[in-house]
């Protein structure tokens, strides 16, 4: 309710409205940093709000992939970017919350320290999709015959301790089953064994599975979040067996380590702009994202919130980065 409350009053506002009064003003193309490869979920996100912030902000918004490291090769140059507003990283809900919690090798930068919180922007829909030629077409067939055949079910994710992974052992835990994790190097080679049922099954991102689905080589089982898609308005939650499954997947916009409380005013209220658009509205719903949004101070309490909760499957699964 307080994410529509604040779209909605800066909606009245309007774009000329839209920005404090100050001194600074970008004066330069402006870089937007991705961790992940094109293709995926990320990359089509990022551009969608280059596209619909380039003509609110009056400069070029240039996508600039910078893959590795889970994301953090892009996260670390936001880190030692000039904080003068002309560098935004699009980051995620696993380099935020999950990663810094993962016990392993030390992580490039201080997530907490070396990034300034400027506004969530995307949910994705967690979606748990199959082959559709395996041996389960529902949830409870799949627990099932996970429970009748331990360890023999298979999913797959796009590396270890990723959103996918955790999914799968939160699944895991409460369902009562053991199933074997087959971690990938990215979506594309995780989706394609699925779809050849080399591998069983993957709880994921929705944007990335809709071409397979909607071409015959993925099922899809059930919702991992608390609602469904409008794509899909008729398929179950898991939650409706196991209640307390409640994935939130999301992607937000940080600025680099000593962003000035201008700047991310500046940044935050170009972001909420543009999510607010029609057409970007429209085209996230094809695609089958949530605009979130909202203040800086809403952003850190999702983070908080998502990390007390990650933190307690890392713990209980005994994951590693190593």
């Amino acid at each position: 309710m307080k994410r529509r409350t604040f779209i909605a009053a800066a909606g009245a506002l309007g774009l000329a409205g839209a920005f404090p009064a100050r001194a600074e003003q970008l004066t330069r193309d402006v870089h937007f940093l991705n961790g992940y490869p094109p293709g995926g979920t990320s990359d089509l996100l990022g551009r969608l709000l280059a596209n619909a912030l380039n003509p609110i902000v009056g400069q070029n918004v240039i996508v600039e992939q910078r893959t590795g490291a889970s994301g953090f090769i892009a996260a670390e140059a936001c880190a030692h970017a000039a904080p003068d507003g002309h560098t935004i990283f699009l980051t995620t809900m696993g380099i935020m919350t999950i990663n810094p919690q993962i016990p392993g090798p030390k992580l490039p930068i201080d997530v907490d320290k070396d990034l300034t919180p400027i506004t969530n922007s995307a949910g994705v829909y967690n979606l748990l999709v199959a082959t559709p030629n395996g041996p389960f077409k529902t949830v409870p067939e799949l627990i099932d015959y996970a429970k009748r055949n331990p360890g023999k079910l298979t999913y797959a994710s796009t590396g270890n301790g990723t959103s996918q992974h955790l999914s799968g052992e939160l699944f895991k835990r409460l369902a009562g089953v053991d199933m074997l994790h087959v971690p990938y190097r990215g979506g594309a080679p995780a989706i394609l064994d699925i779809v050849a049922g080399r591998t069983n099954m993957m709880f994921g991102n929705m944007p990335e599975f809709l071409g397979q689905i909607r071409g015959g080589g993925l099922m899809p089982i059930a919702f991992g979040g608390a609602k469904a898609s409008p794509l899909f308005p008729n398929l179950p939650l898991i939650s409706t067996w196991l209640p307390e499954f409640k994935i939130s997947n999301w992607f937000g916009v940080v600025g680099p380590k000593g962003l000035s409380s201008d700047w991310v005013t500046y940044w935050n209220r170009a972001l909420n702009a543009a999510m607010r658009g029609p057409k970007f509205v429209q085209l996230m719903t094809d695609n089958g994202m949530e605009i979130l949004a909202g203040s800086p101070e809403e952003f850190k309490t999702a983070m908080a919130t998502d990390r007390r909760r990650w933190g307690e499957v890392i713990r209980s699964a005994g994951i590693r980065a190593d």
